[in-house]
């Protein structure tokens, strides 16, 4: 008969517990509380601008279009050179939200929209640069990769003061 090693059989509370205490006890890459802005967090610069919709509705809609792709595009992302996030400060839900136009794109593509919002929420670098500006995903009408290393996010939303 042979003699089992001392740690052949684990129970599942005694292996849970050691993930878990392994797991937690690893250092943060970058803690939050360091004092440093998120756009210095994600290291990216981030931007923002104020647009009008009406000044917008092109590259706003052709980007709605692309939402289907850009999905992919936003599962992807780990390091951007730029985010530039332009509030839309016409269109937000105080003003009476988007214009049919846009309004109307958004409905159409309704589904994709939608997941593109979770997307964003579940990047990291996207999210605390959103986070640094105040915008929340649900505002989000739309992001368009206007080149490699940049990400412009449209948002139907007033810029905090």
């Amino acid at each position: 008969m042979a003699i089992a090693p001392r740690f052949a059989k684990w129970s599942p509370v005694a292996a849970a517990t050691l993930f878990m205490a392994v797991t937690h006890a690893a250092p943060a890459a970058q803690p939050l509380d360091n004092g440093r802005p998120a756009a210095a967090i994600v290291d990216s610069d981030v931007r923002q601008e104020e647009a009008l919709s009406t000044t917008e509705a092109g590259k706003v809609i052709t980007a709605i279009d692309r939402t289907r792709e850009n999905i992919g595009a936003v599962r992807k992302i780990t390091k951007l050179d730029m985010v530039d996030i332009v509030f839309l400060t016409d269109a937000a839900r105080s003003e009476g939200g988007p214009p049919p136009a846009i309004e109307n794109k958004v409905k159409q593509h309704q589904e994709d929209v939608a997941e593109l919002r979770k997307e964003i929420e579940a990047n990291a670098l996207l999210f605390n640069a959103m986070d640094s500006r105040r915008v929340q995903a649900e505002d989000v009408l739309a992001v368009e990769f206007d080149n490699p290393g940049k990400v412009v996010i449209y948002a139907a939303a007033k810029p905090p003061k």
